[in-house]
């Protein structure tokens, strides 16, 4: 039998193309043995069963043919909370909690209704109602698969008000009769233009899923039609607040007319225009 600290050296030196593979030779290690972080690093010359080596270097493979690290551990960190991940499911980036934080720093009404469409794992809306627990969340997706784990990591992180309705962009939001009626209207959506997703990453391209990626030939299809009809459904002095992709601020931004005020663009940790807030007139 290998040791714990055998096994994982082996793995960063394979997976010594990847951006961190100290920290996914670890993380590939505990998802493999069930161990935690502190028995991995604490104990390198204990030993692992043979059948926990062989699914490490599976995990191992795996990675190093393109599949997302999420996908393998079937789990992703997002406002500090935990999800869980599947495969066809967008998987949550750092840089999207900036819509959560465009939002608190809004000073909403504590019971405030917001609409997430397109909620994908459930992870904006999950953030927000842990931030705002009386406010009225509602999570739209049009994938089953989503809206079944977005419902899952809302109860494993203790969470039971966000109604979940499936349908394409403001559908749900007619059958619930939400005109005029929300405080804010948050987005994830597909921005990803036909060039763009010719050239994304083979992790991405190949194994999340193309229609919460792919905003058509520009990126700013679904978009466009999110500011237009978020109109509809917003009330004045109600906040659309969306992500946007690299390049596509000064595009973005012309979609909105004199209905709109107090328009803004933030940018993310690396300092690219990343989020976009605005409020009915």
């Amino acid at each position: 039998m290998s040791t714990i600290g055998d096994t994982f050296r082996k793995g960063i030196a394979l997976l010594h193309a990847v951006a961190n593979p100290v920290v996914e030779s670890k993380i590939l290690l505990i998802t493999a043995t069930g161990l935690s972080d502190v028995e991995i690093l604490g104990s390198p010359g204990r030993k692992i069963s043979a059948a926990q080596e062989k699914r490490f270097f599976r995990l191992v493979g795996k990675r190093l043919a393109g599949s997302p690290l999420a996908h393998l551990t079937g789990k992703k960190e997002f406002w500090s909370l935990p999800f869980r991940i599947v495969p066809g499911v967008l998987i949550p980036r750092p840089e999207t909690e900036l819509i959560v934080e465009t939002v608190l720093s809004i000073s909403p009404d504590p019971e405030v209704t917001i609409v997430d469409i397109g909620t994908g794992s459930g992870n904006i809306a999950v953030a927000l109602t842990k931030e705002l627990p009386r406010a009225r969340i509602i999570a739209t997706d049009i994938s089953v698969k989503a809206l079944a784990v977005a419902a899952h990591n809302a109860r494993q992180n203790s969470v039971d008000n966000i109604t979940f309705k499936r349908g394409s962009l403001f559908s749900p939001l007619r059958q619930l009769k939400l005109e005029g009626r929300c405080g804010f209207i948050v987005s994830n959506p597909p921005y990803v233009s036909a060039g763009d997703w010719a050239i994304l990453p083979a992790e991405v391209r190949d194994h999340e899923p193309k229609r919460a990626l792919l905003g058509g030939e520009s990126g700013l299809e679904f978009i466009g039609r999110l500011v237009r009809g978020s109109l509809t459904y917003l009330k004045p002095g109600g906040a659309l607040v969306f992500e946007i992709g690299h390049g596509q601020a000064k595009a973005a931004l012309a979609l909105f007319d004199r209905r709109w005020t107090a328009i803004g663009v933030s940018p993310d940790l690396r300092g690219i225009p990343r989020v976009i807030k605005a409020v009915k007139a």
